[in-house]
């Protein structure tokens, strides 16, 4: 049950989507964070005002605020005009708050669950986005940001270590602060034959401050599909690594829809390198609906020990597993449904659903 409506103030457009909803698949997984006595504390949904025009020289100003029953994120961004061959400028503050269950969460029921571990993480972010005009099928983006993160417990009291007394944070105290310079290049290119996708991230911290985080962080998605008669079959593999500086949080967490199916979030393993390689078939069983086969594996290349506080290993997760299994995708003016059976190695099942692209209403 839930609600959303676009309206128009003058030149400025502002969406609202609010649900009501209780996401009693999520609620069971981990315990509520803070205080769940308050309705409010119930509702999901977005707020988004957008205005194309701000100050008469097509300056364009967003501001989004995102909740869920355990997260939320605010947003603002500034765009400014750019000339046809100058990258694009946007500047952006951002405040983001969730459970940090991808590496502090504890794995239960086979790894197939992620209960939560009881840190939760408050980001805020002050950074400039250059996105640089579009060649051929490819495209970049530059950007350097402050960020400033806080661990905090489900009370929402600021911690430095986490239940069984191990730091959180890399420099030890109630925060971190970093800068960091971030590209990101990205190649796309499809047809009615297939696509082929390609993107790799670098993300350098800079030490203006002594204190401040240094490290080297990359990741990079590579995927291509390819067309089979009726069926489609698509292949991925994602991987990373870090060097340098390192708190718990920065971890790669395996595990969970969009990773490693069959497995909770972070199930598999958390750390300073991953591998995970996913494919999928699918083929269409009528005119709104697909049939899948898929299968994942994923792992931490043994980095779990290389972490700070070696959360993974603590809470017992394999380093690496696989699942396999078989779903439904639902094609309809509204949205797509995806539905998704997974067992993982430990013969444990999952079933996992998933709305996405929900049509906006007028």
């Amino acid at each position: 049950m839930g609600a959303q409506k676009s309206i128009h103030a003058g030149r400025a457009k502002i969406d609202v989507n609010v649900d009501f909803t209780h996401k009693l698949c999520t609620s069971l997984m981990f315990p509520a964070f803070r205080d769940t006595s308050s309705p409010l504390s119930l509702v999901i949904g977005s707020l988004c005002i957008k205005h194309p025009n701000l100050f008469g020289g097509s300056e364009k100003l967003d501001v989004s605020w995102d909740k869920g029953l355990y997260d939320s994120n605010v947003l603002v961004a500034f765009r400014r005009p750019r000339s046809e061959w100058r990258p694009q400028q946007c500047f952006f503050i951002q405040h983001s708050l969730s459970p940090e269950i991808g590496v502090h969460g504890t794995p239960y029921d086979n790894f197939s669950r992620s209960g939560s571990g009881g840190v939760n993480l408050s980001k805020l972010a002050v950074g400039l986005d250059l996105s640089e005009p579009a060649s051929s099928k490819w495209s970049s983006t530059t950007s350097v940001k402050f960020e400033h993160v806080r661990p905090m417990n489900d009370e929402g009291r600021l911690i430095t270590r986490d239940v069984d007394g191990f730091p959180v944070t890399c420099s030890g105290n109630t925060h971190d602060s970093m800068v960091v310079l971030k590209q990101e290049s990205r190649f796309a290119k499809a047809n009615d034959q297939g696509l082929s996708h390609f993107s790799m991230q670098i993300e350098q911290g800079i030490p203006v401050v002594s204190k401040w985080l240094i490290f080297n962080r990359f990741k990079f998605v590579a995927s291509k599909g390819v067309r089979l008669g009726p069926a489609f079959l698509l292949a991925s593999l994602t991987g990373g690594s870090i060097v340098g500086d390192m708190a718990p949080y920065q971890a790669f967490a395996i595990g969970g829809l969009g990773s490693v199916r069959g497995y909770g979030e972070g199930a598999v393993g958390s750390g300073r390198s991953c591998l995970v390689a996913n494919t999928e078939l699918a083929l269409p069983l009528n005119k709104m609906t697909e049939g899948t086969i898929f299968l994942d594996c994923g792992t931490d290349l043994g980095s779990s020990r290389l972490v700070p506080g070696h959360p993974s290993l603590r809470h017992g997760k394999p380093g690496f597993g696989y699942g396999f299994g078989y779903g439904l995708r639902f094609k309809s003016p509204l949205g797509h449904l995806q539905v998704d059976y997974a067992i993982n190695a430990f013969n444990q099942k999952t079933l996992y659903f998933g709305v996405t692209n929900l049509a906006s209403s007028s």
